[in-house]
């Protein structure tokens, strides 16, 4: 990032000062690991210590500068007294903003950038951050608005000195913060949404960056973490798996021994049986010898073992051994065929039936004795897909998806694996899908799936919805490209439905599913009937954590394609022409696209109180007459697009509006 662009977003940003500190260390005093609740500057003012920034090392002096974003990890060992003062504040980008600022934030926060400088002019200062200082003390508010003016004034000296000098500030490496952060508070309770919101960036955007860098999900990541250092506590103590599972970060001895199991492909009990038999030699059978490779501690990363992070796996896939076994199944069984058929008459039907496309395939034997071998025919089914015609299983037994599971379960399929978010869906607990059921399934962490724990599944038919995803996932076993989204657009869920079913030939069930789906939407179109008048219409607004949007009447999500073509509650002209699923718009021009009734989903209340409490939304005629829908939050059943969820769409949709006629 330029410095100009840096400017740039300190002039829209919105400031709040967290806290204004002075503070005295005696020589060898040490801070250790002192994770920044917020961004911050330091001041030094006397004496010299060397500072660590993310573990980037710095000496400071008098007069120095230190800037860090929130969730950065600070240390210093102070070589003499050292003093300094430390101002902590929070910084937004407030909408309605420009849309070439907000992408600007998105790409370069400057309030997470570390830099260490010493200014030209340092009593200037000085000057003002020692009057933040005095005024902070006291509780008046009239003080506490002095004290932003003058981090303003504060801002803008620093600013203009690291003009005049040439300093650039440095983006830190999110991956190697998340790595670190990781490992020293692995045992505490951390979400990607909680580990995001203390590294002050999106959780979309840190799983994408850490995925790219690391080739797995950041929960992934966490659970490798735990369960590594609880292998330790498992080989060299007597620690019980319940105490192992808390210092771990584990609520209890069930979750990780699952979670034990889904990365070591054993229990934490036979993995400790295995590794003493390895203690007494190497005549054993390989897949126990494998866990004699474990190294004795955890390897610690640096930068650049971040880019070399395919280096430290350390653990043989159990599948290796599972194939060397099958490979000598196999030639006992050529040769015993061979033996057998040298023993008999020559085969007098020569020549094989080569596979009928857009059928049903048989692999038969041309052997007059047949009849045994017919039992174990193998049987395929050709689908089209738009990557193009794909051989299947006739009757997938172990199907993987990072997509599509509600589909798949009303479908009577359980699939093996799925991506780790299918699994948190809200829809689930609401459905009453059992934990037997999910126990079942394995989490097989983001987008793409980890290919490891994919290919130890073995899948049959792995069904992918990103198309940048399918090589790898074919290089595992038969892959059938069913996308979820079309550029901006996603199909409607009846359509997402009848495809998964055209995969498995179960296009019955889907019939009779929407048969009986229609008759609940009939229903509910008579309950709220006249609700909506003659002539009115509907708008459909999300507001997300970064930007405003409002969902189209074709090719939407978030619970449009109910609202819309279910209820077929009436959409506005703009809402009908929209070449895409949403379009992304800024607040003044919000009221254009509302209709006479409006439904409101938000990602979360933080992110729309600012929206919703503004002028211009509170002056748009369908907010002054009470007709505006809160229908959802993110992580509801609006997420996702299966029967399910549809069901419990609908539910809550005409709930809200007759409540609203009430």
């Amino acid at each position: 990032m330029t410095l100009s662009d840096h400017i740039l977003l300190w002039n829209h940003a919105s400031i709040q000062v967290m806290d204004v500190r002075h503070t005295i260390m005696e020589q060898g005093e040490v801070l250790r690991s002192y994770r920044l609740p917020a961004s911050a500057f330091l001041y030094t003012v006397r004496g010299s210590a060397r500072v660590w920034l993310d573990r980037n090392a710095h000496m400071a002096k008098r007069f120095h500068v230190l800037h860090g974003g929130k969730g950065l990890c600070l240390d210093i060992a102070a070589e003499e007294s050292f003093e300094y003062y430390m101002i902590l504040y929070k910084a937004i980008v407030p909408l309605p903003c420009r849309q070439e600022i907000l992408e600007l934030m998105k790409k370069n926060n400057p309030f997470q950038y570390q830099y260490v400088f010493a200014p030209c002019y340092p009593l200037s200062l000085f000057d003002k951050i020692d009057q933040m200082n005095n005024e902070w003390q006291r509780s008046n508010g009239l003080e506490k608005l002095h004290v932003k003016s003058l981090f303003y004034q504060f801002v803008y000296e620093l600013m203009r000195q690291l003009h005049v000098q040439g300093i650039e500030p440095f983006k830190p490496d999110l991956a190697t913060q998340v790595i670190r952060y990781i490992r020293e508070r692995y045992s505490e309770p951390i979400t990607l949404e909680s580990l995001a919101n203390d590294l002050e960036c999106s959780a979309g955007y840190l799983s994408k960056l850490f995925k790219g860098k690391m080739n797995t999900s950041p929960i992934h990541y966490l659970g490798e973490v735990r369960v590594n250092n609880a292998i330790k506590l498992l080989l060299q103590t007597d620690a019980t798996l319940q105490e192992i599972a808390e210092s771990v970060g584990y609520p209890d001895g069930h979750s990780l021994s699952r979670s034990f199991k889904r990365y070591k492909g054993v229990s934490p009990a036979r993995f400790k049986t295995e590794w003493k038999y390895g203690e007494q030699g190497e005549d054993l059978p390989l897949f126990r010898q494998r866990f004699a490779i474990l190294p004795n501690k955890v390897k610690r990363y640096s930068d650049n073992d971040i880019e070399n992070h395919y280096h430290y796996k350390g653990e043989v896939d159990i599948s290796m051994y599972r194939s060397v076994k099958l490979t000598a199944m196999t030639v006992f069984l050529c040769l015993s065929l061979l033996l057998g058929a040298c023993s008999n008459a020559p085969n007098t039907n020569g020549g094989s039936q080569a596979p009928a496309k857009n059928a049903e395939v048989q692999a038969n034997s041309g052997n007059s004795n047949g009849g045994q071998e017919a039992a174990s025919q193998a049987k395929t089914r050709i689908v089209s897909t738009l990557k193009g015609d794909v051989e299947i299983p006739a009757e997938p037994q172990r199907v993987a998806s990072d997509q599509y599971m509600g589909q798949l379960l009303k479908l009577g399929i359980i699939p093996v694996g799925v991506r780790e978010d299918m699994l948190k869906e809200a829809w689930i607990e609401k459905a009453g899908i059992s934990k037997d059921i999910l126990s079942k399934i394995e989490d097989l962490g983001g987008f793409p799936m980890n290919a490891e724990k994919l290919a130890y599944l073995e899948p049959d038919l792995i069904i992918g919805s990103i198309e940048d995803n399918i090589e790898q996932y074919k290089k595992i076993g038969t892959t059938v490209f069913l996308p979820y989204w079309e550029s901006y657009s996603t199909a409607g869920p009846i359509e997402k439905f009848k495809r998964i079913s055209e995969i498995f030939g179960k296009q019955e069930v889907v019939e009779q599913w929407i048969a009986e789906y229609e008759q609940k939407v009939d229903k509910a179109r008579k309950q709220i009937e006249g609700i909506i008048k003659p002539g009115e219409t509907i708008s459909v607004v999300q507001i997300g954590s970064k930007a405003l949007y409002v969902l189209a009447a074709k090719g939407g999500n978030y619970g449009s394609a109910t609202i819309y073509q279910m209820l077929k509650l009436p959409p506005t002209e703009k809402a009908l022409n929209m070449t895409e699923g949403f379009e992304n718009v800024s607040l003044e021009v919000l009221p254009e696209y509302l209709g006479d009734h409006v439904f409101v989903y938000v990602n979360s209340k933080e992110d729309a109180d600012q929206i919703l409490n503004s002028a211009i939304w509170k002056g748009a005629p369908a907010v002054k007459k009470g007709q505006v829908y809160m229908y959802g939050e993110f992580g509801d059943e609006f997420v996702m697009e299966d029967p399910y969820s549809l069901e419990l769409q609908l539910e809550t949709i005409v709930n809200i509006l007759l409540k609203n006629r009430q």
